[in-house]
């Protein structure tokens, strides 16, 4: 894909990731985790990407710029990068055969005054990254 055009609109919040190899953490962004790429600056090593549900991430190659400490795998150490879709078991029907963190499962969190439910899995990109797809299976009360 060349250049592209930039998404309309950005999200307010939208995770840059270094990664080592740049093709495999393109082809695990594009292929398993079912993300399109809008745009990419080749120079760089760098794509941004867009799930049909509407999350957004950028991805590029290390080249020593933003490194606030060493950087070793995994990669992300302390963050969760979550991605809502609108079918969990479709999106974990693709990874059929991929090692999982933790498999397909239902949570309810506290939301103060009700509990907020999801399915969900996570799983770790090429360098480690942590990422949790879930879909929203709707509330109930606390008791």
């Amino acid at each position: 894909m060349g250049i592209g055009t930039a998404p309309a609109p950005w999200n307010s919040l939208v995770a840059e990731m270094m990664v080592r190899d740049y093709p495999a953490s393109l082809a695990w962004w594009t292929g398993p985790m079912g993300f399109a790429q809008v745009f990419e600056r080749p120079a760089q090593k760098l794509a941004f990407l867009q799930h049909p549900d509407g999350a957004q991430v950028m991805i590029y190659e290390r080249d020593g710029d933003w490194e606030v400490g060493p950087m070793e795998p995994p990669f992300g150490r302390g963050a969760v990068i979550q991605v809502f879709v609108a079918d969990v078991t479709a999106a974990h029907a693709r990874f059929a055969g991929l090692p999982l963190y933790v498999d397909l499962r239902e949570k309810w969190h506290d939301w103060g005054d009700r509990l907020g439910g999801q399915h969900e899995f996570l799983v770790q990109d090429p360098d480690g990254y942590l990422v949790m797809v879930a879909q929203h299976i709707g509330t109930r009360p606390l008791n």
